[in-house]
This record gives structure tokens, C-alpha cells and sequence, in this order.
């Protein structure tokens, strides 16, 4: 994964340690000592993601010197994700981190897993802010299901009702559920997102419910649970139909009492969150036992929203075009350019099976690779057969694969004898290879990632796991292939 992570610390040995595990992983990894600097290093690049400490003055522990810098990075045209960093567990500190724009914040010292997913999270918010309207999300579209959808949000956002937000990947769940907070008693609170699919089972309850110093092994200090991080605020909880049964049962738990109990801590402690939830399964797959508690469903889906596939929103797609092409050139100083009669036809047709999210992947793609003096079909990485409605589902493959790839199913998967989920899923060489098919490294891991989709329904979190890449990474690779 590509990315330009900053680390702002003024303790040489933290950040190179914290350098030396992200750069690996990352690529681009940045440390700075001196606050002076950041204004100079700013105006070259702005990072994607900021470790930020809270304080920098030796004996100063109030969180003073990081809260302002937070401030300085929050004021920039396209902000980073900020990952706050203190040796002082604070909660009330950390919650107003959170309250300034902070996406999460870790005690040091630190787990390494802990701090790679913190950064993985902090950059796939990033790129869903980024996306919406450059920094400024927004539920976008005039057509009668959105416009249902927006009356629904403003009916319900005023109450204190737990929301269960469903729809297909790419439909733009998280701004629903930001849309919600925004219009709650709540706003001025934080709005804390969590990937429940991505919390492994083992400390599960220490991120949601916090834990004592010397708990458990390498717990070296007290640390807030997202529960009372978010206190006063609303909790997102993404992805929640990936839950573990026996991770249910303790969220259940939480929510039946109103209290959770750190680990290690002898007396629970109240909660004041509003619940809003999502997940891109069947809403008849939340009722099958095996695969979500009816108590925690019930528990959880007050109120259902279901956000619209952009399929059945045709009409929007003429105003999403022109939003997300009028970023990406004024991004990337491209010209303004029209889209042709012919194109514009033929995107209102397509199926989009990534939604929105795929929509302004392909207008990216566009602005930066346009030649002429308006846009064609071509410039957003389809073909006019491919801009046909159902044209998936007539080829038998999942939309956007290119013609001659083989995609391999998930029985063929489960048979290749050790090979890798990529082998397993690109099918035969020689069969395409006869029928002049495009075998080019990309064109193969375009296939396998749309196989493996196809294999898990949508599921992202399942699918990332699979190919062995992180949720953020197959969101990047989703947007380089167009799927």
C-alpha cells in the first residue's frame, strides 16, 4: 500500500520505531520533531495520515501543544486523517481530540497490530471523506429515492433511536450515518467510526470497552474504549454483519445495560452513545442465526434505512458526473471538458455494481486521462457494452472484468491444491491466451479481486482477508480497476 504518513513526535526513539515498522507497509514514512516545522513541510505536501503526540514540552501533559497543531492540520483545503498519540491515557482528552477531527488516538506504548490497523482505518476514512466532496461529505442527488432517503434521515436523525443503515458496498452507508449525526441532538458530540469486521476477536473488548494497566500483558497503561470515547457523541459501527456470534453477545450485553466494565476495572461504567450501525449483507441473512443474534438485531435496528443502489437512481448520475469531474480537474489541473451525448447515454445505463463509489473512481480515471475536447465512453474505463444494463449478468462475471479473463468460482477456488487465491481465481492461461485475452498482470488481478468479491457477496472485510491485502488496500485497487 502507497501512502505519505507523517510522524510527529518529539521523542526520536518512538517515531523511528514507529517509522521503521509503517515503512514497510506504507512506503513514504516522514518524522518530525520540532512542531516549528510543520507549516514549512506542509506547504510541500500535506500527508495522508498524521501520527500526531499530544504534548511536546517536557512535565506538560494536558494535551495543549497537540490539540493546537490538530487545529493547523484540520485547516488544511484536504486535511489528513489524524491519529492522536499520548503516554497519558486521558479520556477526557482524548474525546476532545476526537471532538477537534482526530479519527483515533493509541497510548504508548504501543501493540504494532494495533497501530497498523489504527492507520489502515484512519486511511480508508480518508479516502471516503475525500471522495464525498473534498472534505465536505454530502448525500448527493434529486431523485425520488433520494429524496425519500434525505426526508427519512431528517425524521429520524432528531431522535435517540439506535439506526441500522443496509446497503450494497459503495452506496455511501457512512454518510448516511454521518448525515444522521449531523442532524442530532448529538452534532456537537464526536462521531466515532468503527470497523467491527476488522477487530479480531482477542481484543475485541479492550477497543470497545477499554482496559486497565496491567490487565493483561503489554497493557503498560489505562486506555478509554471507543464507548467512552464517543461519550456524548453517536458510535458507528461499520460492518457489524461481520461479527464474530461470540463478539455479539458481549456488544448485546453493552447495549441491554447501558454500561460496559474495562478490562481489569472492578465497577462498570455508564455509556451515552447513540448506536448507528451498517452492513452490505441481505437483510434476510441478519435473521439467520447462524450468522447474527435476533436479541442484538433487535437491539440494533430500531429504525432500518436502506440506502438505494445507484442502479435504481438513474436520474442522479448526470449530477454526481458533473461533481466529481469538476473535482478531479480542479485537483488535478486538468481542463474543463463536456461530456459527450454518447457517453453520457451509455453511464446512465450502466449498472455501476460499486455505486457511487465506483462512479467516482471512473471520473478520476477520466480527468486525468482525457485527450479530446470532451469526454468519451472510453475515458472512464468501459466500453459501450460494457455501459449495458445487466451486461454483468448476461457475461456470467462480475461487472467490469475484461473480456477473455477467466473467473474461476468459488468451488474451483476451494480446489486448487495450495495454490494462492489468486491462481485459484484467474482460471486457465492457456484457455485465454488461445482466445487472444488480455493476460496482463493488471488484467489478472482485476479478475481475481472481482472473483473474490463475487465469492463473498460484496463483502469487503471477507474479501480483503482472502487475497491477503488490507480493507484499504482492495478499496485502492477497486478504484484502479474500475470495479
Amino acid at each position: 500500500m502507497s501512502a505519505y504518513i507523517l510522524i510527529l513526535d518529539d521523542d526520536a526513539d518512538v517515531a523511528t520505531a514507529a517509522q521503521l515498522l509503517l515503512r514497510r507497509r506504507y512506503g513514504q514514512v516522514a518524522t518530525l520533531s520540532d512542531p516549528a516545522g510543520l507549516p514549512a513541510l506542509l506547504a510541500r505536501a500535506v500527508p495522508d495520515v498524521v501520527l500526531l503526540d499530544l504534548n511536546f514540552t517536557p512535565g506538560r501533559i494536558n494535551g495543549a501543544e497537540g490539540l493546537a497543531l490538530l487545529d493547523l492540520l484540520r485547516a488544511q483545503a484536504q486535511p489528513p486523517a489524524v491519529i492522536a498519540m499520548t503516554a497519558y491515557a486521558d479520556v477526557p482528552l482524548a474525546v476532545e481530540a476526537l471532538k477537534r477531527g482526530a479519527g483515533d488516538f493509541i497510548t504508548k506504548p504501543w501493540d504494532n497490530a494495533r497501530l497498523i490497523a489504527a492507520v489502515d482505518q484512519a486511511l480508508a476514512r480518508r479516502e471516503a471523506v475525500r471522495g464525498g466532496a473534498a472534505g465536505a461529505p454530502e448525500l448527493m442527488g434529486e431523485s425520488r429515492a433520494m429524496r425519500e432517503l434525505k426526508g427519512l434521515i431528517a425524521s429520524v436523525a432528531p431522535t435517540e433511536a439506535n439506526v441500522m443503515v443496509l446497503g450494497e458496498n459503495g452506496v455511501g452507508k457512512e454518510l448516511v450515518a454521518r448525515a444522521i449525526h449531523a442532524a442530532s441532538r448529538r452534532a456537537a458530540g464526536t462521531l466515532l467510526a468503527v470497523d467491527m469486521g476488522a477487530l479480531p476477536e482477542s481484543t475485541f473488548e479492550s477497543e470497545l470497552f477499554g482496559h486497565r494497566k496491567g490487565s493483561f500483558t503489554d497493557a503498560r497503561a489505562d486506555r478509554a474504549g471507543r464507548f467512552q470515547a464517543a461519550r456524548g457523541g453517536s458510535l458507528f459501527l461499520d460492518e457489524i454483519g461481520n461479527m464474530p456470534l461470540a463478539a455479539q453477545a458481549k456488544l448485546l450485553t453493552a447495549l441491554e445495560r447501558r454500561e460496559v466494565t474495562p478490562i481489569g476495572a472492578d465497577k462498570p461504567e455508564a455509556i451515552d452513545v447513540r448506536i448507528i450501525s451498517a452492513t452490505n449483507l441481505e437483510e434476510e441473512r441478519l435473521f439467520d442465526p447462524s450468522v447474527f443474534r435476533a436479541d442484538l438485531l433487535f437491539r440494533l435496528n430500531t429504525i432500518v434505512i436502506r440506502v438505494p443502489p445507484l442502479r435504481e437512481r438513474r436520474e442522479d448520475v448526470p449530477l454526481l458526473l458533473r461533481h466529481y469531474l469538476k473535482l478531479y480537474e480542479a485537483q488535478y489541473q486538468r481542463p474543463a471538458r463536456h461530456i459527450g451525448a454518447a457517453a453520457l447515454d451509455a453511464l446512465m445505463r450502466h449498472d455501476w455494481p460499486g455505486n457511487v463509489r465506483a462512479l467516482r473512481h471512473a471520473c478520476e480515471r477520466a480527468a486525468i486521462l482525457a485527450q479530446g475536447a470532451e469526454y468519451v465512453i472510453s475515458d472512464f474505463g468501459l466500453t459501450t457494452a460494457q455501459a449495458l444494463p445487466g451486461a454483468s449478468a448476461a457475461s456470467g462475471t462480475p461487472g467490469n472484468v475484461p473480456a477473455g479473463v477467466a473467473v474461476a468460482s468459488a468451488s474451483a477456488a476451494d480446489r486448487a491444491p495450495g495454490g494462492t487465491a489468486l491462481a485459484a481465481m484467474t482460471g486457465a492461461p492457456a484457455a485465454n491466451a488461445s482466445a487472444g485475452g488480455d493476460l496482463t498482470l493488471d488484467a489478472i488481478e482485476r479478475a481475481a479481486i472481482a472473483a473474490t468479491l463475487a465469492q463473498f457477496n460484496g463483502n469487503i472485510s471477507h474479501a480483503a482477508k482472502t487475497l491477503g491485502i488490507s480493507r484499504a488496500a482492495l478499496y485502492r485497487k477497486l478504484g484502479k480497476h474500475g470495479i
